[in-house]
């Protein structure tokens, strides 16, 4: 059980800097809109919020015992592979996309 939680920290690891690095490319491109800026933070900060109380319900069933670190840590990896992919789509915005917040790569 010890290597599969360890393996499975692993992964989310990876995953939260792939999710630190996109969040970080969108948070360049808004540079110039503190508005947009503003606003980019306050959902990144609730999104995480919500991440880790849904994992924190998800995994609720192992709670206390071994299995609890890696059942945690695939609820983290997944919703953080799932965010990264929202952050990098908002960086492939079709041009003229008014449902875009950010605008596209000068």
């Amino acid at each position: 059980q010890t290597d599969m939680s360890l393996c499975a920290d692993q992964a989310y690891r990876k995953s939260d800097a792939a999710l630190n690095a996109a969040y970080k490319e969108v948070g360049a491109r808004l540079k110039n809109d503190r508005d947009a800026t503003t606003q980019l933070h306050a959902a990144q900060k609730a999104w995480l919020f919500f991440r880790d109380a849904e994992c924190a319900f998800a995994s609720s069933s192992t709670s206390g015992g071994s299995a609890y670190p890696m059942t945690l840590s695939l609820c983290l990896d997944k919703l953080t592979q799932a965010r990264t992919k929202e952050l990098r789509a908002y960086l492939k915005c079709e041009e003229g996309d008014l449902s875009c917040p950010v605008p596209g790569k000068q």
